[in-house]
């Protein structure tokens, strides 16, 4: 099943992609409440539209496929690790620490994007995409969301959705100097689309060790710059879900990037691995095209840039103790 959000003729709907026609949900019914419900549900009111007449695909335009309840984005590719750390460090280094667990940050659910909305950067020299899968969570009656096991968490990831995690890496590079972030380095634009394809639909691309070994690719205006397996991350789906809630919760809603793809997946990597900075970085009217198997496609268009209200240095203050 394809779950997606839309709008037609001023009109906002949500439902299903059924073929080359979208179906509303019966009973006015919203994505938030199909993962509130969860898979085997959402199977049944399926087979209640199935045979509806719908709206053709090509006369409506599509909105990212949710609204997020929160965005955790991992860095699960040692690749793209690798290739960034030459840029930022000078030399390919993964810290022994990466090893260990599927870091993640959290980035802003208030700024998604529909799968061919453009994005409004900031004030950049290095604007750059990344080229992720990300798991949707969906309710499941084996237990909270609290503390999964893997195997417990794989009952929870109600589908898949392509996510572009637009970066402005000058201003990324600033902030993690500080030593937390990134902040205003991404939190200005998030792509997912084009819907949600549920987790039944990719069961046949889980490889033997239960990682998801579909094909990404990511073109800028027309021409090729990355492609990789997402099978390639260090960890699998189910195990991004139960380490997010360790000693935490998922819940229905929860957006979970796997990280950006390596060999290309971003300019980052690329600028790290050249010693330069080239493919050049994203300039207004470039156009970023992202198309996962089994998955789809999304297009995003960079439009101006958008300058910011200033704010003042930090002041040198006394430390004084008493007023």
């Amino acid at each position: 099943m394809r779950i997606a959000r839309w709008t037609h003729a001023g009109t906002d709907g949500e439902g299903f992609v059924i073929g080359d026609r979208v179906v509303d949900f019966p009973d006015a019914l919203t994505v938030a409440d199909v993962l509130a419900r969860g898979l085997a549900a959402t199977g049944e009111l399926f087979e209640a539209v199935a045979d509806a007449a719908g709206t053709p695909l090509r006369e409506v335009r599509l909105r990212a496929p949710l609204a997020p309840a929160s965005v955790r984005d991992f860095v699960a590719f040692e690749e793209h690790v690798e290739g960034v750390s030459a840029g930022v460090e000078g030399k390919s280094h993964v810290a022994d620490e990466w090893y260990e667990a599927p870091t993640f940050y959290f980035t802003n659910p208030h700024t998604i994007l529909g799968p061919a909305d453009e994005v409004s950067p900031p004030v950049t020299e290095r604007l750059d995409f990344e080229l992720e899968v990300a798991v949707v969570v969906g309710a499941a009656d084996s237990a909270d969301g609290a503390n999964l096991t893997a195997d417990a968490a794989s009952r929870h990831i109600f589908g898949y959705t392509i996510m572009n995690d637009w970066s402005a890496r000058d201003l990324q590079a600033r902030e993690m100097r500080v030593r937390l972030g990134p902040c205003k380095g991404k939190d200005f634009g998030t792509t997912l689309g084009p819907w949600i394809v549920t987790a039944d639909e990719l069961a046949g691309f889980v490889d033997p060790d239960g990682f998801l070994a579909v094909r990404a690719e990511v073109y800028v205006n027309g021409s090729l710059v990355g492609e990789d397996l997402v099978s390639n991350a260090g960890w699998t789906f189910p195990e991004f879900v139960a380490y997010a809630s360790r000693n935490s919760r998922v819940v229905p809603g929860d957006v979970l990037g796997s990280g950006t793809v390596g060999n290309g997946g971003c300019l980052g990597e690329l600028w790290g691995r050249n010693q330069e900075v080239t493919p050049p970085p994203l300039r207004a009217g470039d156009e970023v095209r992202m198309v996962v198997e089994g998955i789809g496609e999304i297009t995003g268009r960079v439009g101006q840039s958008v300058a910011a209200p200033s704010l003042p240095p930090a002041r040198k203050r006394s430390r004084a103790r008493r007023r």
